[in-house]
């Protein structure tokens, strides 16, 4: 079974552009697609609308925008962190910003890589093809 891919990021449109670039990449996975840090949260540790008997499976990997409303992908990304269940989940935060501050708090806080997101579809495109390439096909991780 294919473990799904956590994107987090409230822009519609950066949202189709990477689901659609999940497509063309042939990636089998599924993509759940939540708007904010609270519902990457939620979902990684089965609250709110993701509560039941047990929480979701892990992603293989979360891909996490870096300014997000509610919480922010650094934020996220230090709860993740903090807890047992997702400690050694790969955590690749993608966003817009340019600014070495953001880089370096991410590293500071465990972000296994950083991508800046191109503007160019085609570019994004093959940005998403070696994530996939690496993070679902070529990464080993701890088992839970």
């Amino acid at each position: 079974m294919n473990k799904p891919i956590l994107l987090a990021e409230d822009n519609p449109d950066d949202q189709e552009l990477a689901l659609r670039a999940f497509r063309k990449s042939n990636l089998s996975n599924d993509i759940i697609v939540v708007n904010d840090g609270m519902e990457a949260l939620d979902y990684l540790f089965g609250r709110g609308k993701f509560s039941g008997e047990e929480p979701p499976p892990l992603p293989a990997v979360a891909l996490l925008d870096l300014k997000m409303p509610r919480k922010t992908g650094l934020e996220v990304l230090q709860e993740i962190r903090a807890q047992e269940r997702t400690r050694f989940l790969p955590v690749v935060l993608l966003t817009s910003s340019k600014e070495e501050q953001d880089i370096a708090q991410g590293y500071r806080l465990g972000v296994n890589s950083y991508v800046r997101k191109p503007v160019d579809f085609n570019e994004f495109l093959k940005a998403i093809q070696q994530l996939g390439l690496y993070w679902l096909i070529l990464n080993e991780v701890p088992e839970a």
